[in-house]
């Protein structure tokens, strides 16, 4: 498989993605935790095989506090006490999302996290876990080079929040 990045899609055709940064603007103003929001796009990335979000999720998840612990572990989570029982509950949902063609989103994985979300968070969680999923394939299908996801972050870093 190349790994020689295919298209700059942000760059072709930013108006395509306009949809996705609004998405990203709702959810920083949501009640969802912003450490809660990285572990989702980590895990949904780590899920996807995603390179290019890994390695910004990883930093951003630095900066807003999350321990390196947790980062790495990730791939794991269930295995570990590293999560709180709401993180918990919004990782198996990313998982169920994210291979919903396997999982269908089952009753038990709905119920756990209907228990530690309110309607509202719970449809900002599925609209975080739809979102890195739709930005994970534009990643994969363009090869975005993970070497400047730290270029992208430190543009990001520099961008007023409402932006």
């Amino acid at each position: 498989m190349s790994t020689e990045q295919r298209i700059e899609f942000a760059s072709v055709s930013p108006q395509s993605i306009a949809s996705l940064h609004a998405a990203g603007r709702h959810l920083a103003t949501s009640a969802l935790e912003p450490q809660l929001q990285v572990l989702v796009a980590l895990r949904a990335s780590n899920v996807n095989g995603c390179a290019f979000c890994l390695e910004l999720h990883r930093l951003e998840a630095g900066a807003v506090g999350v321990s390196p612990e947790r980062i790495q572990g990730i791939a794991a989570w269930h295995e570990t006490s590293w999560y709180s029982d709401r993180e918990r509950a919004a990782l198996a949902w990313t998982d169920a999302l994210t291979n919903i063609a396997t999982t269908h989103a089952p009753d038990d994985v709905y119920d756990e996290a209907r228990r530690a979300f309110s309607e509202q968070e719970l449809v900002d969680l599925t609209l975080a876990i739809t979102t890195i999923n739709a930005w994970n394939r534009f990643a994969i299908g363009f090869r975005a080079d993970p070497r400047s996801a730290a270029q992208l972050f430190q543009s990001l870093q520099k961008q007023p929040a409402h932006a």
